[in-house]
């Protein structure tokens, strides 16, 4: 009964520790909430009550409040002010702000597609292998012979990220982790509409994997950026067409 009882207490305490490094942790409170804007479950427009948000991730106000002004600061929630009164919302999505995340992204790969380019030819074809792998999914979607439509962005995405992370040197890396959750909003909130032009994203890639191959390191950095360029392009007749998200 003894050792049971001082295994509880050990439990209980451990317990208790977790809840508290939790509830006391500026960086978990940002990378939560970060997440359920990114995935849609805080919508865009919606208020940003600090409240609810503790009790939703159980901690405490003082990490989510930080953790609010750390998100207004990277562009995820914004201060909106009606007469005398002020109150935070998840920022919208607009066709003018992808048109900007777009272009910045796609500087950020092109620098990190120089450094694939440049790599070793035996680690460059490990990773056109890869590449053509990834794509090869896409097209197959695109085609209809793959029916797992919903994988579409995790599919672009690892391709991108392979890319980044052959090339990219520690603060390319650092750029590229804080923009591209942003950029990942939109496409997770608009990829069912986009699917009529995979197959131009497809060619983009495929023009990217042969400038790899052929270690062309001005070839692989226009290839990003125009890629991203025209997926901005792409997102902007869809925003169009259905609208900004949480702008009214």
């Amino acid at each position: 009964m003894e050792d049971g009882s001082v295994a509880a207490a050990a439990g209980s305490g451990r317990a208790t520790r977790e809840k508290a490094e939790h509830g006391t942790s500026l960086l978990i409170a940002f990378q939560e909430i970060r997440e359920l804007i990114v995935h849609g479950r805080m919508s865009p427009g919606t208020w940003v009550v600090e409240a609810d948000l503790g009790e939703r991730l159980n901690m405490s106000r003082t990490p989510v409040r930080a953790a609010i002004h750390w998100l207004q600061r990277e562009g995820y929630v914004l201060e909106q002010r009606n007469g005398s009164k002020t109150r935070m919302i998840v920022a919208p999505l607009t066709k003018e702000d992808a048109t900007d995340l777009y272009m910045i992204i796609g500087r950020i790969e092109g620098i990190a597609g120089r450094g694939a380019a440049r790599m070793e030819v035996a680690h460059r074809e490990a990773l056109v292998e890869e590449l053509t792998g990834f794509n090869d999914r896409l097209r197959g979607i695109a085609e209809g012979r793959d029916s797992h439509a919903g994988d579409i962005f995790e599919v672009d995405r690892r391709l991108h990220q392979k890319i980044v992370d052959a090339g990219a040197g520690p603060r390319v890396l650092t750029l590229h982790r804080a923009i591209e959750p942003q950029a990942e909003r939109y496409w997770r909130l608009y990829a069912s509409s986009i699917i009529k032009d995979l197959r131009s994203s497809v060619a983009e890639h495929e023009r990217i994997i042969e400038a790899l191959r052929a270690g062309d390191a001005d070839a692989v950095e226009q290839g990003l950026q125009e890629n991203w360029q025209h997926g901005a392009e792409r997102l902007g007749h869809v925003i169009d067409m259905f609208g900004e998200r949480g702008s009214w």
